[in-house]
């Protein structure tokens, strides 16, 4: 009863100080009492989002689907869970959902197929997992768990990464299981660019941008970034893009931060954008935001690389920054704040 009690006072002391939060609203989560500082911050992917293409009714399910993956990582945080639970929980919902690149909802191949790519790490030891080009497993984010806790290799492709899988007992589809009208639609326009002998692929938008990615900070002080994409529209002859490449779509550092990025892939490898986010942190002594901002907004824009990143340190600060009109993104810092957007 005198413990009661205690909670009970010690509680309304907090509320008053603005440390815990009384109500459960969008803006503002619960944070339990004296819980270590937790934060995660989503994305959806960055890059052919503009106002002119996307109706206020498109915008909201998009909001929609965020909120549903961003709460749902949160909730593994708050019960003390391993950041590779939120990130794990947080991606699935996302891949699930035809709104985004990845999973149900990936981009077609040349060939008419889908080729799905995905990484975790573990900013603690630097543990990392990554399979890409797998076509049946239903969550490329869970086969690349499975690579980083289960066998003694960082990344499985194609078969062999499939077979490792199915010994995991994850599950297996048919890759039809992935197919949706709208991105069948697109795989026929771009080969109608391709077709045309005056234009380049590469100025056909659609194709390059969709991804989809958590960082989170737990309550153990680590710091765990995932990724996972369908790759690139009208791909072919087995290209891999940046989102299962360790150091280039996903990184993390205890020791400064973690990254998970979107953008045009061909550029995120050659310029390593997650670990290079990272590094200046840790080697140039640069904030999250200034060493994310340097990279996205001055290195990557002066080679003509877009996208962007979400980022997060061991702080539980969240940078998000990008150099496209729009990039689907959602957070919850380590006060409880929720935030969600699409443009700048």
């Amino acid at each position: 009863m005198i413990n009661t009690i205690r909670t009970v006072l010690l509680t309304s002391i907090l509320v008053s100080l603005g440390i815990v939060h009384a109500d459960v609203s969008d803006d503002k989560p619960v944070m339990p009492i004296m819980q270590k500082p937790i934060a995660i911050a989503i994305h959806g992917g960055a890059g052919t989002i503009t106002k002119a293409n996307l109706s206020e009714q498109q915008a909201q399910q998009y909001r929609a689907k965020l909120k549903e993956a961003l709460l749902a990582g949160y909730a593994q945080l708050e019960a003390g869970k391993d950041g590779q639970a939120a990130v794990i929980s947080a991606i699935q919902i996302l891949e699930q959902s035809p709104l985004f690149n990845a999973g149900i909802g990936a981009v077609y191949t040349y060939a008419g197929e889908h080729e799905l790519d995905a990484s975790i790490m573990h900013g603690a030891k630097r543990l990392a997992g990554a399979v890409s080009g797998v076509k049946t497993i239903v969550s490329p984010i869970a086969a690349a768990q499975a690579v980083m806790n289960h066998s003694q290799h960082v990344m499985l492709s194609g078969r062999g990464a499939e077979e490792f899988a199915q010994q995991q007992g994850l599950a297996q589809v048919d890759n039809k299981v992935f197919n949706t009208e709208r991105r069948f639609n697109a795989l026929q326009k771009a080969k109608r660019v391709i077709a045309d002998s005056q234009t380049q692929l590469l100025e056909f938008q659609d194709y390059k941008f969709g991804t989809v990615g958590a960082v989170v900070l737990d309550q153990q002080g680590n710091v765990v970034a995932g990724t996972s994409t369908g790759g690139m529209t009208a791909k072919r002859y087995g290209r891999i893009g940046d989102s299962p490449i360790i150091g280039a779509g996903t990184f993390a550092d205890n020791n400064s931060c973690a990254v998970s990025a979107t953008g045009h892939g061909e550029y995120f490898i050659r310029y390593q954008v997650a670990a290079d986010i990272c590094a200046r942190m840790a080697y140039q002594g640069l904030s999250l935001q200034a060493a994310a901002d340097k990279v996205i907004n001055e290195v990557l824009v002066e080679a003509d690389g877009t996208g962007g990143v979400i980022a997060i340190d061991s702080a539980g600060n969240i940078a998000m920054p990008f150099n496209t009109e729009g990039m689907y993104r959602a957070s919850i810092d380590i006060h409880g704040k929720m935030s969600i957007a699409i443009y700048r």
